[in-house]
């Protein structure tokens, strides 16, 4: 017989690994995401003032990122469910971007950049879902989706950084940018390893389905809206993003970078409260809320004002960063988890493909001027924004009805 002291022991260890697993893939959070947010505008700058691409060619670089990414985010989730040794696919998959960013500086036209963007994307598309999966499924269920933000909150506090990092760096050639880049996803690459080996024990691709089970939210709906949400949204992700802030409001690069920063920033710290009242057994009010705000936010960013443009942006981010958590903590609960993360994955990038090419075809539409200046582009998404919002109502008041 094992003596108590022993088992405890044992138990405490355990804990102990879990909690380093976790925080390492929160490591590898921030350290990826600062080298994703200098990558971006550095790219997304380059491409338009040194390639001199248009906006809709722009949008086709952003875009081909998103897509490729789609794709192999369900082919990473499909993946997992044949063995958890296909974890440490996504550390491989992180050190293929650390090489593969060198060859941005030896493109000579946009349709090039596009080429390695969904090199960049397909690669991403295999080790950030297997991150969040990993992190969702290792996580005590009564805390999963403030873990889960927390996750996403060191990557904003990294985003922060790196669109500093880049208004301090804006002048310097392209390669030496990639050069920085490249080094960041190599120790990000390194924290993944470490981490997927702390957790193996505590993640469960697969299980047999419990009889009655139950969802706060039917996967069917969380689809759904997540679609809805990443079309919406998908103005405030990406290059597209800088330089439609920049040129709106006639900011220079580096300043919009650090803007847009503060931004990202404020929305992720925020999306807690969120998380923390779905934690308490609010899911589809939160969800309800979270699908309103999200919907008028290409709205109000198509009025060409410094206010309503970054207050548009912020509630585009804020909506996607809090909707994030909240859809992977009822996911990870369904008993094919890692292919269900896997599908959210596939259908978010999906979506924001959709959303990103809308925005890069309506932008063509020009401006109207009545009492300010409306943007037509992003004034178009006005459709999709009252199918969210009446979603979200009915998610609203099927909440009452349950309760």
């Amino acid at each position: 017989m094992i003596p108590l002291k022993s088992l405890e022991k044992t138990s405490r260890e355990m804990e102990a690994k879990r909690a380093l697993g976790i925080t390492m893939l929160i490591l590898s959070a921030f350290l990826g995401t600062i080298g994703f947010r200098l990558s971006t505008p550095a790219i997304a700058f380059y491409t338009r003032d040194i390639l001199k691409a248009s906006m809709l060619s722009l949008s086709l670089v952003s875009v081909s990122f998103i897509l490729a990414r789609a794709f192999s985010a369900l082919f990473s989730g499909i993946l997992l469910e044949k063995g958890k040794k296909f974890l440490y696919l996504g550390a491989f998959a992180m050190a293929g971007n650390a090489l593969i960013v060198h060859l941005y500086p030896l493109t000579t036209n946009w349709i090039q950049v596009v080429g390695i963007k969904i090199a960049n994307g397909f690669l991403n598309g295999i080790s950030w879902p297997t991150a969040q999966f990993a992190i969702a499924s290792a996580s005590p269920d009564k805390i999963r989706a403030r873990v889960t933000t927390i996750y996403f909150f060191l990557a904003s506090v990294a985003s922060l950084l790196g669109n500093y990092a880049y208004a301090y760096l804006a002048d310097l050639t392209l390669k030496v940018q990639m050069l920085i880049v490249s080094f960041f996803y190599l120790l990000t690459t390194l924290s993944m390893f470490l981490a997927y080996y702390f957790l193996y024990a505590y993640v469960t691709p697969k299980r047999k389905e419990r009889k009655g089970e139950k969802l706060p939210l039917d996967p069917g709906k969380i689809l759904a809206i997540t679609s809805l949400i990443a079309i919406i949204t998908a103005f405030s992700s990406g290059e597209i993003t800088y330089v439609y802030v920049s040129e709106a409001l006639g900011i220079e690069k580096g300043m919009t970078a650090k803007l847009l920063g503060w931004i990202s920033f404020t929305a992720t710290a925020l999306s807690y409260l969120t998380s923390w009242k779905a934690d308490v057994g609010m899911v589809k009010e939160m969800v309800s809320l979270i699908s309103i705000l999200s919907a008028i936010s290409p709205l109000l960013a198509s009025i060409k004002a410094p206010v309503t443009v970054f207050l548009g942006v912020f509630l585009a981010l804020f909506s996607s960063q809090s909707f994030r958590p909240i859809s992977r903590k009822v996911l990870v609960s369904y008993h094919r988890s890692s292919l269900a993360i896997g599908s959210l994955n596939a259908v978010q990038n999906l979506s924001t493909f959709v959303g990103g090419l809308f925005f890069g075809l309506a932008y063509g539409f020009g401006e109207i001027h009545f009492l300010t200046t409306i943007n037509l582009g992003l004034a178009s998404f006005l459709p999709f924004s009252i199918v969210l919002i009446i979603m979200g109502r009915y998610i609203g008041r099927d909440e009452n009805e349950e309760s």
